[in-house]
């Protein structure tokens, strides 16, 4: 009989709503069944809501001084670290991310949480001018209750992005985890505890998205909802937000250009490209999965991207070395063999993968071989959909316009890489891309202290930077009479 975990509400363990199955955690590498969790539902959020609203209302909360808040934010960094391996092996099994990635985000989700309990205790109100005789100031006041959707690709990561911010404005927050990865987020909630958070503060039920992520968009004492995770989801999220005239922060899906000039620096950016589409077998919201390539080193940057593609140790993921581990489901998997096989019919050309792999220690598990697709152009389906896979479409280009035109053509926006040796260039090309972050010289490279987020379908709000607490907080204007 397997672990079956519980949901966490108001400081304590609580059994799953009747009705509602357990939620069955499979390990992709394996296929084999690592636990089951409790699942929440609507009534059991509703439960939660009203004990995160009363919680978030205590003077114990509500009264607490910033450096005490900050106290317990740093608290939960040092928990996290010192329960590292743990928290690193529960995300290893539920999503199949190598460990070593897991490891390294442990430790950023980490530095979140301090980076946060820094601006929590430095942030100030400001004076602001008077236009007469009186003093004006704004102050910031939290939400109350903040609902946190959380995708299954870096749960660690993407759940300190929520609430270690959203705790630092002074919001109690619902999280629901992923469905396919709920136990970091329920381990997080009990380390939040150990730290002095009080009850109620962080509440995580696991559970389905039409039972209990529709259920908490929809509560009225939810105030506003911070979701990861695809476009179409997003979109029901914010029409459901403006039904309530409730804020929301929408990091969605992209289909980002990662663009390579005939005068770079061709060694580095294959490498860069490579690791910007294979790293988490491609399940990045930033993954480079549209490649551009200036038509002059065409073959040259393909040949390498090739190469690298077959020399990738794919394996299970705590093996020491491996570079990437499965697809972080089995369904996923099918999904991204589906939209390369759809591609190959359609006249792409498979230039390195592009099916699964014949070793027959990963037969069991949610695998796929690093891909390389060419021979198409950047009006192919492959080239337009979000694949979240380890599948790179190389796409030739000819002019400065030409690349700006075809990158741009796109419903995403989140995220672009630029490869060239003439800054003056590099500046023009990151200004005309319609992106939310763009790299140069570099790629997937993140900062807790950058805003991060998406144009277009990609998204709306930013996330991280001083900014990502207020992200959290309503403005108000106080004003003293001096006449």
């Amino acid at each position: 009989m397997h672990e079956r975990k519980r949901l966490l509400i108001g400081g304590d363990e609580a059994r799953g709503e009747p009705g509602e199955p357990p939620l069955v955690s499979v390990n992709p590498a394996t296929g084999e069944v690592n636990h089951e969790v409790e699942a929440a539902g609507s009534a059991t959020v509703d439960a939660a809501a009203h004990d995160a609203d009363r919680a978030a209302r205590q003077p114990s909360w509500r009264d607490m001084l910033p450096m005490q808040r900050a106290r317990i934010l740093f608290g939960i960094a040092d928990r996290m670290e010192g329960q590292g391996d743990t928290l690193a092996r529960l995300q290893m099994l539920e999503n199949g991310k190598v460990w070593s990635e897991c490891a390294k985000q442990v430790k950023s989700a980490a530095a979140t949480f301090r980076y946060y309990g820094a601006v929590c205790e430095t942030t100030g109100s400001e004076i602001t001018p008077a236009r007469g005789d009186y003093l004006s100031m704004s102050v910031y006041e939290p939400y109350g209750v903040v609902a946190a959707i959380t995708p299954w690709n870096s749960p660690l990561t993407m759940e300190a992005q929520k609430i270690a911010p959203a705790l630092a404005a002074g919001n109690a927050v619902v999280l629901k985890p992923s469905e396919v990865t709920p136990s970091t987020g329920l381990a997080v909630g009990r380390i939040a505890l150990e730290a002095g958070l009080p009850p109620g503060i962080l509440n995580v039920l696991p559970g389905t998205g039409q039972a209990v992520g529709a259920a908490l968009v929809a509560h009225s004492l939810v105030r506003m909802v911070s979701f990861t995770g695809g476009t179409e989801s997003g979109r029901r999220i914010a029409v459901a937000a403006a039904n309530k005239l409730m804020p929301v922060a929408l990091e969605l899906g992209g289909k980002s250009p990662h663009i390579v000039f005939a005068d770079a620096d061709i060694d580095a950016a294959v490498a860069a490209v490579a690791d910007g589409i294979f790293e988490g077998s491609g399940q990045s919201c930033v993954a480079g999965s549209r490649l551009f390539v200036q038509r002059a080193v065409h073959d040259r940057v393909v040949a390498g991207l090739v190469e690298r593609a077959r020399a990738l140790k794919l394996d299970l993921p705590d093996v020491p070395g491996a570079q990437m581990g499965p697809l972080a489901t089995f369904a996923h998997r099918d999904k991204v063999e589906g939209m390369v096989e759809a591609a190959r019919a359609a006249g792409a050309r498979i230039l390195a993968g592009g099916g699964r792999p014949e070793a027959a220690p990963l037969a069991r598990g949610a695998y796929y071989l690093p891909t390389v697709i060419g021979g198409i152009d950047n009006s192919a389906g492959i080239a337009r959909q979000e694949i979240f896979g380890p599948v790179l479409c190389v796409i030739p280009f000819d002019t400065e316009d030409d690349l700006v035109a075809q990158a741009n053509d796109s419903a995403f926006g989140l995220a672009a890489g630029i490869w060239t040796s003439d800054y003056k260039r590099a500046w023009r090309v990151a200004r005309a891309l319609q992106a939310g972050t763009v790299w140069i010289n570099t790629y997937k490279q993140l900062s807790v202290a950058t805003p991060f987020g998406g144009f277009k379908d990609s998204g709306i709000g930013r996330e991280k930077g001083v900014a990502g607490m207020r992200l959290y907080q309503q403005p108000k204007g106080i004003y003293f009479g001096m006449d």
